[in-house]
Formats: structure tokens, sequence, C-alpha cells
């Protein structure tokens, strides 16, 4: 294959699939909470930490990890000042003990955090400031998790980027996604290349699926299914997987590897490809080709979304999960576009609501889509172009899908904010 295709397909794996603590939107204030610390030297007396919508929505119902169970924006954003270490960036609180989680219940008891809606056109968006006397520093994060934009420290600049989206100068550029090209890379890419970060990935998200599994977290939904459904791979598949997602929902503190931005997305991006590898005896060889397929199918469709809207993430990491079933089953080109075609025209209507357990029921749903989607495909059966959403080619259905997740349902998503917010 190309070298420069196969060199910017593993830069761009290796920049999304990245090791997060808990959900990565009460991480990224914890993160801002600690840095904000870091740069004022102390531990402040006074905390404003300031919010875009889709912030506030996917940070408020989740427990975070290493806080003694504390929920919401306010804890996310006191642990990280209290305990938590910026050195780390998405594993933040990864080194909070329980001196550090009795600080911060003290702290939170004081009532000095005060948490403000930012109104900004910015789904990823987050102002830290924190006082001490007459000691200010502030520090701002946009479009990234950890892409800090702004550094202040009593009024001076300590950091500026002028040009907002300047961050994205730093990546490997997307646009050079495609259907054809993911799948020439997951075919050809040397297994050398890609082992190590397939074998994080593996470790750390079927880690916290067995924690999931024991029903400890949430309602205990991966059991329950396995409880109470007929045996069988694609129920296993949904079990394993939404019990992932809950235990990282409910404060589970082991890791993941995340894919654009979300855990969730890389949950459901890589535990059902591997226990569908594993059920059938496939080698490692399959695995790791199926998983970088399945992972850069992912990443390919939040390109056209966004990293935060109204539309579920799941649904995008449950239909690459499908298409990759079908091609670790020896499926063509075409029948991997048919499951794809399959999956969206199913449940392109889930919306986002926020991080929360019940995430787990919507990724249980979107992969139970995304098999029959499958199943469909390897039948040479697939939905007709043209036929409501559906384009003509399935990288202009994602597309489009893309465009009605990003720029159809901003009003969607601001009235999900303003039921959530009780207005």
């Amino acid at each position: 294959m190309d070298v420069n295709l196969k060199n910017a397909y593993l830069n761009i794996l290796k920049e999304e699939l990245v090791p997060a603590m808990g959900c990565t939107e009460p991480i990224a204030i914890a993160y801002a909470g600690a840095k904000a610390r870091t740069v004022l030297e102390d531990l402040p007396d006074k905390v404003i930490a300031k919010c875009s919508g889709n912030i506030i929505k996917n940070a408020r119902c989740v427990i975070i990890p290493n806080s003694g169970d504390l929920t919401g924006i306010e804890a996310g954003v006191m642990v990280g000042i209290v305990a938590g270490n910026s050195d780390k960036k998405m594993e933040v609180l990864a080194d909070v003990d329980e001196e550090g989680v009795k600080k911060t219940k003290e702290f939170l008891k004081k009532g000095i955090c005060t948490v403000e809606f930012l109104d900004t056109p910015i789904p990823l968006h987050i102002i830290v400031e924190v006082f001490k006397g007459k000691e200010h520093a502030l520090v701002e994060i946009k479009y990234s998790h950890t892409n800090i934009t702004r550094i202040e420290k009593n009024g001076e600049l300590l950091l500026w980027e002028v040009e907002d989206e300047k961050w994205t100068q730093n990546l490997q550029d997307r646009s050079m996604l495609n259907l054809i090209g993911i799948k020439e890379f997951a075919d050809n890419v040397p297994l050398e290349d890609i082992k190590k970060l397939f074998d994080k990935q593996i470790k750390c998200n079927m880690d916290i699926s067995s924690v999931g599994m024991n029903g400890k977290y949430g309602l205990g939904i991966g059991k329950i299914i396995m409880d109470s459904y007929p045996e069988g791979i694609v129920n296993k598949m949904k079990a394993c997987t939404s019990a992932a997602s809950e235990a990282r929902m409910g404060g589970c503190d082991l890791p993941v590897v995340i894919n654009s931005g979300s855990g969730n997305q890389g949950i459901t991006s890589s535990v059902p490809v591997i226990v569908y590898a594993r059920e059938n005896g496939l080698g490692d060889e399959k695995l790791y080709r199926t998983l970088a397929f399945s992972n850069l199918l992912t990443i390919y469709q939040k390109e056209f979304i966004g990293k935060l809207s109204a539309f579920c993430g799941a649904v995008s990491a449950a239909c690459a999960s499908g298409a990759a079933i079908t091609y670790i089953d020896g499926g063509n080109l075409d029948q991997i576009k048919k499951t794809i075609v399959n999956t969206l025209a199913n449940i392109s209507g889930i919306i986002c609501d926020g991080a929360k357990v019940s995430c787990a029921a919507k990724i249980a749903s979107s992969l139970d889509a995304a098999m029959m989607a499958h199943y469909l495909a390897m039948n040479g059966k697939t939905y007709g172009a043209y036929e409501g959403i559906l384009q003509g080619e399935a990288e202009d259905t994602i597309s489009c899908v893309g465009h009605i997740g990003k720029e159809g349902m901003k009003e969607t998503d601001k009235e999900i904010i303003r039921i959530m917010l009780g207005e």
C-alpha cells in the first residue's frame, strides 16, 4: 500500500486512540481545573466553571472516577483542582487518593464553586477561573478535551491561540479517510505497526467490560442481557459492550481507550469486534486488522458530525462495528457498504441527551441494529438509494447523516439542554 497513506492512517489512530479515565467531558473539566490550580500555585477560595451546553449535558449525570462517587460539574472541577495531576491530561484523576477525596468533599461543602452556562457556538468549550485573595488564574479549553487555548494569571496572557482552530494544524489530515483507503489499510498494514496500539485497547476495554459484567454498576444491563436473553454471540456482544459503558458511566476507575474523544465510542468500536473474534476462534491477525477497520470507520463518520452534538455517537461506532464484522467474515467492499447503509437507514434518529448509565442501553440497541444490518448485507440485501436520507453511495450517506447530526440537529441540541436544565 502507499506509504504516505499508511503513515497518515497510523497517525490518525495514534491521535484518536488514547486512554482516558471516566467520561471524557467531566475529565476535561477536571483537567482544566487542575491546570488552573497549577497556574494559580495555590488552592483557591473561589471557582467559576463556565461550560458550553454540550459539556453541561455530558458532565452533569455521570459519577466521577476516584471521587468517592461524586457526581456533576462542581465535583469534576473541584476534584481536579484539589487532587488532580494536569500532566496526565485525560488520566488527570488517576492518582487521587482517599485524602484527596476527603479534601474535595470539604471544598464542595464550602460552596466555593459556581457553574455558569457558557453561551458559545463551540460545542466543546470550557473556561475555569480560580481565585485566591487577589490572585487569579484562568484556563480555557476549546474543540478538543485537552486543547488549552488560553491561560491567564492576574490578567497576564501566558498562552493565547489567536486562530480558534489552530490546534487542528498539528493533527493528521482526516480528509483522506475513505472506505476504500480504510479497507486497504486494514488489509495491508504490517501487524507490528498496530499491535501495541490495539493490545492496549483490547486490555483496557475488555478489563472494564469484565468489571461491568458483575452487575454492580448502573442497572447491571450486561448481566441482565446474559441472564434473560437466549445464548448467542450477538447477545454476548451486546452484553459485554453495554457493561463496559455502564461501568465507565458509573464511576469505575479503570481507563478506557477512547475513539474520537469518546470512551463509549472507543468501547463500541472495539469490544463487539473482540468478542466476535474470540467466540469464533479467529486469530490475532484478523482481530488486529478488524480493529483497525472499525476504529478508522468510526473516526471517518465522526469527522462529519464533530465530537459533540445531539446525534448519539453510539450509532456511528456500532455502525463501524457491524461493518467490521462484515469485514472479518470475508465480506467484500460492496457488502461492507450495504452493512453501513442498512445500519444508518435504521437508527440515525437516536439522540444524545448527555452522558449517563442509560448510554449502555443505546449501545446495546445500536449493536443489535448493526448486526441485523450485517446479516442482511451478507445475504445481499440492502435498502435502496434515495429512500429517505439514503444516497447512491455509502460514503454520501455517511456525509448526509453527518450533516444532519452537526447542522440539522443544532436546535434539537438546544432543546435537549433546555429540558435537562429545567428551563
